[in-house]
């Protein structure tokens, strides 16, 4: 069975069609002034298009990933304050006319999804995955259930709180994971000296001891905001993805160090540390194995 996923980004649609085995069929991109105004949603419907051409025949089954809180039955994005106009409230199986159900993720939890299917961690069934880019994006799986919660909220694990008395973030968490290693804010936390994570890690790289004091702080963060998650949830496995995981062994080998320090080890079991391994595609992925179901 041929399944397609379309991963709807700020900047990019990426559109893939998937065997049974998660290999890629085929793949659409589209970017730019498609995504201007309302526009974007035809490049969607066009991408699907392109994907059923390339294939040679219509695909029944597809998945959508999208930033924001998917609504309770899965069909829609029912919150996503600021950004893509006409995304909120649009229910996908229509818009598309698919007869079977297009399911909506949240693009955090698709990129999970991918992951599982045949990423990093691959038939994993308690899985955490944080996205270290701009924010930090996460979700969780137990049990092969992805967390969604209540409201939709499950996974949003860049807005734990690592400090009471911090500054609040964008959704008002006090101190969050966030705010400590987003590459957003990293003039705040380097005095106004970097404006990008990149440029931190290469004064870094040159022996500057006050960046390094910076990019240690923020790995520390880091290292305290997983063994809170794992606390919580025990996964098995925990995958690590975005932009960050650039900085390569400046990220993982004090990170590692400081969770041989402070990570609840119970018969000296630790938590499994993985890079994501799809890279730019997981979304569309893991969105294609929503689809599957």
């Amino acid at each position: 069975m041929i399944c397609a996923g379309i991963d709807i980004g700020g900047t990019q649609i990426k559109a893939a069609a998937f065997d049974d085995e998660g290999r890629v069929v085929a793949q659409v991109l589209a970017s730019g002034e498609a995504l201007c105004g309302n526009g974007w949603r035809e490049s969607v419907r066009a991408a699907l298009s392109d994907l059923e051409k390339e294939c040679g025949r219509p695909l029944e089954r597809a998945g959508i990933a999208a930033p924001g809180l998917p609504s309770r039955d899965g069909r829609s994005i029912r919150d996503m304050p600021g950004r893509l106009a006409g995304l909120v409230g649009l229910n996908w199986t229509e818009f598309l006319s698919r007869r079977i159900p297009v399911p909506v993720l949240n693009d955090a939890q698709a990129a999970l999804l991918g992951e599982v299917w045949c990423g990093a961690a691959k038939g994993a069934q308690d899985c955490v995955m944080l996205t270290l880019g701009t924010g930090v994006g996460g979700a969780a799986m137990s049990g092969g259930r992805l967390l969604t919660g209540h409201l939709g909220r499950a996974g949003h694990l860049g807005h734990i709180s690592l400090d009471p008395e911090g500054r609040p973030d964008i959704v008002h968490t006090p101190g969050s994971l966030e705010d400590a290693i987003g590459n957003h804010n990293i003039g705040a936390r380097s005095g106004g000296r970097f404006t990008m994570t990149r440029d931190l890690l290469a004064a870094v790289a040159a022996g500057d001891a006050e960046a390094a004091g910076v990019w240690l702080r923020s790995v520390r963060a880091l290292a305290a905001g997983i063994v809170g998650l794992v606390n919580v949830l025990d996964p098995e496995v925990v995958i690590l993805g975005g932009g960050i995981m650039a900085a390569g062994d400046a990220l993982t080998v004090p990170l590692l160090a400081r969770m041989e320090e402070i990570e609840w080890r119970p018969d000296g079991v630790a938590v499994r540390l993985v890079a994501a391994a799809l890279g730019e595609m997981a979304g569309a992925c893991g969105a294609a194995a929503a689809a599957r179901g």
